[in-house]
């Protein structure tokens, strides 16, 4: 049955030549109109050159132009001796405009999560984790190591500790298709208040590759956390892998927002410190 809205019609496979608008350009634009309206879907062969070529009337090297666009923008995949295919979409996160998890955010997409739980136990934290978590080195910590699938497709391995005797039991809790924050809430009463989160791009290993699926020293979007509750306990720390060619990280930004400064606070916050120690870079000029 009809749903009432009107679309707009689809780009036709050819080119205005007395358009100012390169042809390079256009031939993108209809090929990338077709991908967004599935008609060219998820792993779908991209018609080779020549044929592209003799669908718009252009040259290999037009056609060629509009392909390397497509790529960079991560709307198709070119494998060499194979052809080009449509990329997978890519699953945006909001990660640094609200304190949410990797669940919440693929629910909110239509996509719910399946963890595959790598490791889940009680341990005793190294320097790094206890400073993190403002415990001694030694300290009881929960572990918990999972790689998570969205679709029957690995996306993201992540690592997550907190203090034990804030959560006992934790250590057992089937998160297979559960989000831990969901669970800190009911289980615990915990609700988060804030978190401080840093990015950054790093390859995969050999583990991390096979675990994902990619080849080694496939870009990944490394992600370190620490969540902390309202009376500013840090509850959890956390590292995320994610696949580079499946993620997207979403920020809204204001202009005018009063925001607070990091120079407010101590400077021998653990959580001012980038994970692995160091300085803290500036931000907008200050």
């Amino acid at each position: 049955m009809p749903d009432g809205r009107t679309r707009s019609p689809v780009r036709p496979l050819r080119v205005d030549r007395a358009s100012p608008i390169p042809l390079h350009i256009q031939v993108e634009e209809a090929l990338k109109d077709r991908i967004v309206r599935r008609t060219l879907k998820p792993g779908d062969l991209v018609p080779g050159d020549l044929q592209l070529c003799g669908q718009f009337g252009v040259s290999r090297t037009t056609v060629r132009q509009a392909l390397a666009e497509l790529a960079r923008e991560g709307l198709v995949v070119r494998e060499r001796g194979r052809g080009t295919f449509v990329a997978p979409p890519k699953l945006t996160e909001r990660a640094f405009e609200r304190l949410s998890g990797f669940f919440e955010d693929m629910v909110a997409l239509g996509h719910p999560p399946v963890s595959q739980v790598l490791r889940q136990k009680v341990g005793n934290a190294d320097e790094k984790v206890a400073a993190r978590l403002n415990l001694e080195p030694g300290a009881p910590i929960v572990e918990i190591e999972r790689l998570r699938f969205v679709e029957n497709e690995p996306v993201v391995l992540t690592t997550t500790y907190l203090p034990h005797t804030l959560v006992p039991g934790l250590e057992t809790a089937d998160l297979t298709r559960r989000s831990l924050y969901e669970y800190l809430q009911t289980e615990f009463g915990m609700s988060l208040a804030r978190g401080r989160r840093t990015i950054e791009a790093v390859a995969a290993d050999t583990r991390q590759a096979t675990l994902l699926g990619v080849r080694k020293g496939s870009p990944l979007v490394f992600l370190q956390s620490v969540s902390y509750l309202a009376d500013d306990r840090p509850i959890e720390f956390y590292l995320a892998f994610h696949r580079g060619d499946r993620s997207r990280f979403e920020v809204e930004l204001m202009r005018g927002r009063q925001q607070r400064l990091t120079s407010d606070a101590p400077s021998n916050r653990p959580d001012l410190l980038p994970p692995g120690g160091g300085s803290v870079k500036q931000r907008n000029g200050r």
